[in-house]
């Protein structure tokens, strides 16, 4: 396992959120639903390994590398439980912690993401080029699948912030997608999920979001108009109430 950066803010005394980043982002990509969910809950952000300020051993990951961490994480936090947010890569760590360790997870809400993405070979390649080039290279085609529209500046910071991740942190991840297929943990996940999916989401399309839910023991589907791959972003004013509702719920 490995010691991620991570920063705790909002409610002392509350219930624990942990917030897990996309493929290529940082704990920065919640900003836009930070403030409310300040207001209900004690929130740890944290960076993927090889992300942000998070240290990036070197590859190949696996999704349960990716799940240990998160546990040493809440270890170091001396929390026992905690609901968990995941975006894309995000939404897979979780997915397998909740089927892996449901000891430690309490509500469970997957945006934009998928049990099994394939093909193989376009993450390998991925993989390859980023190795080869840096993120930077690949950055701009990246986030082009992050929003159906996007404000200039919003958008260029997103390309600096793909851009700027470690090679080796970003290819590594991208095999650990490569590699992980979750279907047969679905059906073992039995925390309240909710799964939320961008309605013109190119990368993980909201069929991924539909087979979670129907596998699942307990799970509700959002499909967001207006939105691509990083919805949370992009229409905040309707996911941030809908998870806050569904992590306060029971």
């Amino acid at each position: 396992m490995n010691a991620v950066d991570h920063v705790v803010t909002g409610r002392a005394g509350g219930p624990v959120v942990v917030l897990s980043n996309s493929l290529g982002a940082r704990w920065s990509m919640w900003d836009a639903n930070l403030a409310a969910w300040e207001e209900h809950f004690r929130v740890v952000r944290y960076d993927t390994r090889g992300h942000g300020r998070s240290a990036g051993p070197a590859g190949p990951y696996t999704i349960d590398d990716l799940a240990d961490d998160v546990i040493a994480l809440l270890d170091r936090l001396g929390v026992e439980r905690a609901h968990f947010v995941g975006l894309s890569l995000g939404g897979m760590t979780g997915l397998r912690l909740a089927a892996r360790n449901p000891e430690r997870m309490d509500r469970l809400v997957v945006l934009c993401t998928g049990a099994r993405l394939e093909p193989v070979q376009a993450w390998t390649d991925r993989a390859a080029t980023v190795r080869v080039h840096g993120a930077g290279a690949i950055a701009e085609a990246v986030v082009r699948r992050w929003f159906t529209q996007a404000d200039p500046l919003l958008r260029k910071e997103c390309e600096e912030m793909v851009g700027s991740t470690a090679a080796e942190g970003y290819a590594a991840c991208c095999e650990a997608i490569a590699t992980m297929d979750l279907r047969p943990d679905l059906p073992a996940i039995t925390a309240p999920t909710l799964a939320i999916a961008g309605a013109d989401d190119p990368a993980t399309p909201p069929y991924h979001l539909e087979q979670i839910v129907t596998t699942v023991a307990d799970g509700r589907l959002i499909v967001v108009p207006g939105s691509a791959h990083l919805a949370n972003a992009e229409r905040p004013d309707v996911i941030t109430p809908a998870v806050t509702t569904h992590l306060t719920a029971g």
